[in-house]
């Protein structure tokens, strides 16, 4: 015999039915397939059979070890130099490379290293490429976030206002929203043209000549940040119609209230608006970072991961290794290490936005 609950809820079951078994079939099911494929040796249009390595994968990718190289010294003792000046180290190479005298070495590369005294501290990994991509991931989600929340909330409160005009304004901001990110991203690889470039003429111009043209997305110091520009100009429309939604819902009673009592617009905006924009910005935190850590057709349009690897991030790399290389092992693990950082993420922030008694 059916329960209350399923009685009750029949007809709701019925039409939430068809979302649910297209959720399982395209997110659900492609996630355990991805864990399934992380612990083998899967590949594309290979003779060999599969195998199950275990967490394998995960090692190559996540291995990290730490090394100080300590410098040559002479039969004095006295640290040796070149002929600048700068101390001689011992090649890496000779401690990676077939050296059972460190097993924890064995197969990994110099990621960055740092000077300490007469030392030199050196960072390795097994997987350079994917570490620099979870890098710039992290990066690209710490810096664009909080950017394009603050630009889109500034943006709202503009033209939150009975002006005459205001929806033209509103329409120009949202406009980059409904164009597709791959004709922007084309569109931004042209104004970043290190020749002609419409941002190296405008730049020359406003400066009379002095500044010199920039390759933008050929630099390894600008290329990165070139795309995180691009990126908050091209979604910062979507979130400011969300703040607009949600100060539209904050009762003008509030504000009157605030005018009366003598507030200036900081305090008003700290007491009434801000307190009333708070379920609006908890859904525009999570949205942007989800989207932010999806970053793909940017990269994949303007720079496939170069100059020098300097803007791989975890979805390109996920996609270049599962049909670029055929990995589908390597492709799987690094979208399940992915989904693992977004969901602990998600969970960080539900916690740090929750309901305080």
């Amino acid at each position: 015999m059916a329960s209350k609950l399923t009685r009750s809820n029949r007809a709701g079951w019925l039409m939430a039915s068809p979302g649910v078994a297209l959720i399982a079939a395209f997110i659900i099911l492609p996630f355990f397939l991805a864990f399934t494929f992380s612990l083998t040796n899967q590949r594309l249009a290979s003779p060999n059979p599969t195998k199950y390595i275990g967490f394998e994968n995960y090692n190559d990718l996540l291995g990290v070890a730490f090394f100080t190289l300590e410098p040559e010294r002479d039969d004095a003792g006295a640290v040796v130099r070149s002929a600048n000046g700068e101390i001689k180290y011992p090649r890496l190479r000779a401690f990676t490379r077939n050296n059972p005298d460190y097993p924890h070495l064995q197969g990994k590369r110099e990621w960055f290293s740092w000077q300490s005294g007469e030392s030199r501290k050196v960072v390795l990994a097994s997987d350079v490429v994917f570490m620099k991509s979870l890098v710039n991931t992290i990066t690209f989600v710490l810096v664009v976030a909080p950017v394009q929340a603050g630009l889109a909330l500034v943006l709202a409160l503009l033209i939150n206002q009975k002006l005459k005009g205001i929806s033209l304004f509103r329409a120009v901001y949202f406009m980059p929203v409904v164009v597709s990110i791959v004709v922007v991203s084309l569109l931004w690889r042209f104004i970043y043209s290190p020749g002609d470039g419409l941002l190296n003429n405008l730049l020359s111009a406003m400066t009379f000549g002095a500044f010199q043209p920039v390759d933008w997305l050929g630099n390894t110091s600008t290329a990165l940040g070139s795309i995180m520009a691009m990126s908050v100009w091209q979604g910062v429309g979507f979130h400011m119609v969300i703040w607009l939604s949600g100060l539209q819902t904050i009762s003008p009673t509030l504000y009157e209230a605030a005018q009366i009592e003598g507030s200036s617009k900081w305090q008003t905006f700290r007491y009434v608006t801000w307190p009333g924009l708070r379920n609006t910005a908890v859904l525009i935190l999570i949205v942007i970072t989800m989207q932010a850590f999806a970053l793909f057709a940017q990269v994949a349009v303007m720079t496939q991961g170069g100059p020098l690897d300097s803007t791989q991030v975890l979805v390109f790399q996920a996609f270049e290794r599962g049909y670029g290389k055929q990995d589908i092992s390597g492709g799987s693990t690094i979208s399940v290490i992915l989904f693992l950082i977004v969901l602990s993420v998600s969970l960080l922030q539900r916690w740090l936005t929750r309901e305080k008694s």
